[in-house]
């Protein structure tokens, strides 16, 4: 079994290349963003309170992200592996996700993380929200303030995996094709 930790800042790209990614490999994409969007539309309790801190441009807090992310692994127990999209975020995250895989006689296999200057990535978001309806990918405020938590709460689990001898960095800049080889030849050499 193989399990991905898929990261980077908001607008480098998880999305597009998780879905080549999941293919190719067979895993199944947990993509926290999706998770939360499906409880959000569905008006779960989780979802409702999910949206007031996605509105704000905040992180969810641990307690609910991990809550809906065990669901969803418990949900494909026969799954080769999985491609966590957007989690962890936190260190106490990694800690949870850890002990959780534990339990199941599991763990991360690596992680990536897809690398972008934040000016390019603001720009792809603004184009985005253009189009995806997301109201938290139309506030260049808003943006900046998730990438300012990323630096905050996120950066730090380069050095969790690091000294795990886990973390890949992937260049997150080029077509999608050239992203995806990239990050296949770090996967392919495991």
């Amino acid at each position: 079994m193989i399990n991905i930790v898929l990261f980077g800042k908001p607008g480098a790209g998880k999305g597009t290349q998780a879905e080549f990614l999941k293919e190719k490999y067979n895993l199944t994409h947990l993509s926290t963003g999706d998770i939360f969007r499906f409880n959000i539309k569905n008006n779960t309790p989780l979802g409702l309170e999910a949206k007031t801190y996605i509105d704000r441009g905040d992180l969810v807090p641990d307690s609910l992200t991990i809550n809906m992310l065990q669901d969803e692994v418990d949900k494909n127990p026969h799954s080769a592996g999985f491609l966590f999209d957007g989690f962890p975020r936190t260190l106490a995250q990694a800690a949870a996700l850890d002990a959780f895989l534990n339990e199941k006689a599991q763990k991360i296999t690596a992680t990536i993380a897809l690398e972008a200057d934040d000016e390019i990535l603001v720009q792809r978001l603004l184009e985005r929200g253009k189009t995806s309806g997301r109201i938290d990918d139309q506030d260049e405020e808003k943006i900046r303030n998730r990438y300012q938590e990323y630096n905050e709460k996120t950066a730090p689990l380069m050095n969790y995996y690091q000294e795990q001898h886990k973390f890949y960095a992937v260049n997150g800049i080029g077509t999608i094709a050239e992203i995806t080889e990239r990050l296949s030849n770090v996967i392919e050499n495991l």
